[in-house]
C-alpha cells in the first residue's frame, strides 16, 4: 500500500506524515515535490500535509492550489482516489475546489498551538471506519487561519449529505462554543467531499500516533485509510 505525501515550499509537517505512515502504520510512503506533474505509480492515498505552503502569501493554500502536482491530485481525487488534507492541506483542498468552504483568521486573531478534542461524527467513511461515531479524539492543532466558514445554505448541505466528519468538542464529547478553538462554523474540524473520498481536517493526526507524543488517537484515522485501501484492492482482485 502506498501513500504519496506532497511537499510544497513551506511544508513543515511532511516528515511528520511520513513518520506516521512508515513507522506508526507500517506502510510505504513517498514524497512528491510540488513541481511533479504525476503521482507515483500505485498510489493509494495522497496526503497534503500541514505547514505554510508558499509562505501563506495571499491566503493559506491560495498559491499551492496552482502547483503542477495539484492537477494530478485533482485528477486522482475525481477518479475516486483517497485524499487526506491536514491543516494547510485542508486549506489547499478548499482552494482547489475539492472541498467546500474557506478559511478565515482564528477568532482570537492569534496563532493557536495546543491539544484539542474532536468528536467523530461518522464511522462509515474511508477515514473513520476503524473508529466509532461519537468517539472523542485528543489531537493537537497548530494554525493561524483555522476558522472554517461556509454559507448557511452550504452548511445545510453538509448536514444533509453527512459531510461533517469531525467537530470540536469537550473531553466528554459535548459540542460547545467553549470547545471551539478558532471560531469555525458549527464547531467543524473536518469535512468530506460529497463522494466521500476526500477529507480535510485542521487537527494533526500525524502528531498523535505514538504514546511518546501524548496521544495515539490519530492512528485510528490512518488505520481507517489502510482498511479502505485494502478493501478496494480486494474488490479489484475479485473483479
Amino acid at each position: 500500500m502506498k501513500f504519496a505525501i506532497v511537499v510544497f515550499p513551506g511544508s513543515n509537517c511532511d516528515w511528520d506524515a511520513y513518520w506516521a505512515v512508515r513507522s506508526a502504520l507500517g506502510e510505504d510512503a513517498e514524497f512528491v515535490w510540488h513541481q511533479e506533474e504525476k503521482l507515483p505509480s500505485g498510489t493509494d492515498c495522497v496526503i497534503l500535509p500541514g505547514g505554510f505552503s508558499y509562505g501563506d502569501y495571499l491566503r493559506s493554500g491560495a498559491i499551492a492550489r496552482f502547483s503542477p502536482v495539484m492537477r494530478a491530485v485533482v485528477r486522482f481525487a475525481r477518479a475516486g482516489g483517497f485524499v487526506l488534507g491536514i491543516c494547510n492541506g485542508f486549506q489547499i483542498l478548499c482552494e482547489a475546489g475539492l472541498l467546500p468552504g474557506a478559511f478565515l483568521r482564528n477568532r482570537s486573531l492569534r496563532f493557536i498551538c495546543r491539544t484539542v478534542f474532536i468528536r467523530v461524527e461518522r464511522e462509515d467513511t474511508p477515514f473513520t471506519n476503524a473508529l466509532t461515531a461519537g468517539t472523542v479524539l485528543r489531537i493537537p492543532i497548530a494554525h493561524g487561519e483555522g476558522n472554517y466558514y461556509v454559507e448557511p445554505q452550504t452548511l445545510r448541505q453538509l448536514h444533509e449529505h453527512g459531510q461533517i466528519l469531525f467537530r470540536y468538542c469537550e473531553a466528554d464529547g459535548a459540542v460547545t462554543e467553549a470547545a471551539n478553538p478558532n471560531g469555525s462554523v458549527d464547531n467543524i474540524a473536518g469535512v468530506l467531499n460529497r463522494e466521500g473520498n476526500v477529507c480535510g481536517l485542521m487537527p494533526h493526526p500525524e502528531r498523535a500516533c505514538e504514546a511518546l507524543l501524548g496521544s495515539v488517537d490519530g492512528l485510528g484515522i490512518f488505520r481507517s485509510i489502510r482498511h479502505a485501501c485494502s478493501a478496494r484492492h480486494a474488490v479489484a482482485l475479485v473483479s
